[in-house]
């Protein structure tokens, strides 16, 4: 039996991204987010959600660009940081250690050290309250070559990202496969 909790808005689990911009004086920042995710696949797009009053959100709307960048486990405290600490007062990802690199396609530095990031140029804002909602196109891929098969093709096998449980306040790694997409349900198919 389900009980009916009120409003809450929240689902399980929430990848964790890093967003990158250049500040309006051409400084990188990075801020982490759990709101956001994939929005079309043609074009390929990506959504995120950003207050209105975080430092990042002044840069996406002058530049119209954006990195995703998808930290593994090893870099929680990084991560974690981005999220609690303005780039207003910091420079984030000196303060870190970690290296911005200017993205081939859009204005905006993606972070080395991380696996994948996605080079997003904004094509759709919508106020939604307490955040605005960015929409990128992905304009390119950034992939290290540990997640590629032998095929060439992005293979997550194994990759300990990042995800983020709000509800307990938590960041946690994936699990373990269960099944096949696309295949597993077919045992319903003509039954």
């Amino acid at each position: 039996m389900k009980k009916n909790v009120g409003v809450v808005g929240l689902m399980f689990p929430n990848p964790v991204m890093v967003v990158g911009t250049y500040d309006l004086k051409g400084n990188p920042n990075v801020i982490t987010l759990a709101w956001g995710g994939i929005a079309s696949s043609d074009p390929a797009s990506i959504s995120i959600a950003v207050r209105p009053s975080r430092y990042s959100h002044e840069a996406l709307v002058h530049n119209k660009a954006f990195t995703v960048n998808l930290p593994t486990v090893q870099y929680v405290a990084e991560t974690d940081f981005f999220g609690i600490t303005s780039g207003r007062k910091v420079n984030k990802l000196a303060a870190t250690g970690l290296t911005p690199v200017r993205a081939d396609h859009v204005n905006a530095p993606y972070i080395q050290e991380f696996p994948y990031a996605l080079e997003c140029e904004v094509t759709h804002t919508l106020d939604l309250g307490a955040h605005t909602l960015f929409i990128g196109e992905v304009k390119g891929t950034h992939v290290d070559e540990s997640l590629l098969d032998a095929s060439g093709k992005v293979s997550w096998e194994g990759v300990p990202f990042l995800t983020f449980d709000a509800m307990a306040g938590e960041y946690r790694a994936p699990g373990e496969k269960l099944a096949n997409a696309y295949q597993v349900g077919k045992t319903f198919i003509n039954r």
